[in-house]
């Protein structure tokens, strides 16, 4: 058996080597500073592009929750003397895509195009547009404003929405990242255009901005388009130093809601992105509830139990400790039984760490899976984006599987009882029972 399983991981190595070998990561700064990772890659005639910024809702204030994502959201919707449908129409003619990211810590947006000649060039020059001559439109930023308020208001009705938004505002209090993400109805409504144009210069700075490439290009071609892409933003440096996250006191809210289940969510300080615990609790988080339904949280609570039809465990790693969340929904007559139980199992994981049995089967899943992590361009494009933003190292790809394979059973037990805390955890159930 013990021979079995060094086959399979010498195998499940050499594929993953394979899969992303030729995966050679370039690295330059622009001329004004501009960070640029770039992977050549000639397979489809595609050219996929991001821009990221560290302008996230961490970036705003009590007052003014709400304006990052605005800013984000009007980049395209009015640059360079081209209105909306200008954008949408030129960029749609030469069969190109925008995408976009946001959350605490980044504000991103991206471009798929062709890479031929006249679709290249055309996307490039509107995408060129959107990200140095945003204009911000008067009409648009009041029509966007009653959108993204409707879109608040329809969603606080809904009690997964309602959970999460306590949760986040328990957990981190007065800390930038307990910031709603879309912001707040009564901070939206005080917006002004001449707040968007002040945050766009303060923070989509050269030297706040990171551009990621991967595609139908050759080095000389991807220097070129950065240049292009960053020659005419703002300059200066950005103040986007954020506090350490302070540690909750452990409390549970609970929220009436007519939902015919309980909706319960827990929560406490987890990972920074380059946290030296990372892989430990990675490898750990997949076998208490990140690992479907051979994790344990999903074999005690619903398949021994019955309790719930889902449960989760994540990390979610930002520049500061983002959150370690724990998540289920289970009927309201058996919401506080749900929780004791998901709550010893966590407290007997922590006490006990996993089996050695358990350790195995995490890494085969995490490596048997991690080729589909890297298989196409946009995910390769999203690695390349993170390893920028965060400055994490040119092999982090090639590290990844190693990495994996080096934890052990007294390693993720250690992390989790020097980094999770059961009973200051925060807690909050929308839907109790009467």
């Amino acid at each position: 058996m013990q021979v079995i399983r060094l086959l399979f991981f010498l195998l499940i190595g050499v594929y993953c080597q394979l899969a992303f070998a030729t995966l050679q990561i370039q690295h330059w700064l622009t001329s004004s500073g501009v960070r640029v990772y770039f992977v050549e890659n000639r397979d489809l005639p595609i050219l996929d592009l991001s821009v990221s910024f560290a302008a996230g809702s961490s970036l705003d204030t009590p007052e003014k929750s709400g304006r990052s994502n605005l800013t984000r959201h009007l980049l395209n919707l009015g640059a360079g003397g081209l209105n909306e449908d200008q954008i949408a129409t030129g960029l749609a003619d030469v069969g190109a895509q925008l995408g976009s990211h946001f959350d605490r810590d980044r504000a991103s947006i991206s471009l798929r195009t062709l890479s031929g000649e006249r679709e290249r060039k055309q996307s490039l020059e509107i995408f060129s547009q959107i990200i140095q001559y945003p204009e911000f439109p008067e009409n648009i930023l009041e029509r966007e404003r009653v959108r993204i308020i409707a879109g608040i208001r329809e969603a606080n009705t809904k009690p997964g929405y309602i959970a999460d938004r306590a949760l986040m505002k328990m957990l981190y209090g007065n800390h930038p990242y307990g910031l709603s993400d879309s912001g707040e109805i009564s901070t939206l409504d005080a917006i002004q255009r001449s707040d968007l144009i002040e945050f766009y210069r303060a923070y989509y700075t050269a030297k706040n901005a990171v551009i990621a490439i991967m595609g139908d290009v050759s080095r000389i071609e991807a220097a070129a388009i950065a240049e292009s892409m960053t020659g005419n933003l703002p300059s200066g440096e950005s103040d986007n130093v954020l506090p350490p996250v302070q540690l909750p006191v452990g409390e549970t809210r609970r929220i009436a809601h007519p939902a015919t289940q309980s909706h319960i969510l827990m929560a406490y300080p987890g990972l920074r992105r380059n946290d030296p615990d990372y892989f430990p609790l990675l490898v750990g988080n997949h076998i208490l509830g990140g690992g479907g339904f051979v994790s344990r949280l999903m074999e005690e609570v619903r398949q021994a139990r019955g309790l719930a039809y889902s449960v989760y465990s994540y990390f979610a790693p930002f520049r500061e400790a983002g959150p370690f969340q724990i998540g289920l929904q289970t009927k309201k007559e058996q919401a506080d039984e749900a929780l004791e139980l998901t709550q010893k199992v966590l407290a007997d994981f922590i006490m006990g760490g996993p089996t050695e049995q358990e350790l195995i089967a995490a890494k085969q899943n995490i490596v048997g899976g991690f080729p589909l992590r890297i298989d196409s361009n946009k995910k390769i494009l999203g690695y390349l984006a993170v390893i920028g933003f965060y400055n994490l190292p040119l092999t982090y790809l090639d590290d990844y599987i190693k990495a994996v394979e080096k934890v052990t059973v007294t390693e993720i037990k250690a992390a989790f009882q020097r980094r999770i805390k059961p009973e200051r955890m925060v807690t909050v159930v929308v839907g109790d029972a009467e």
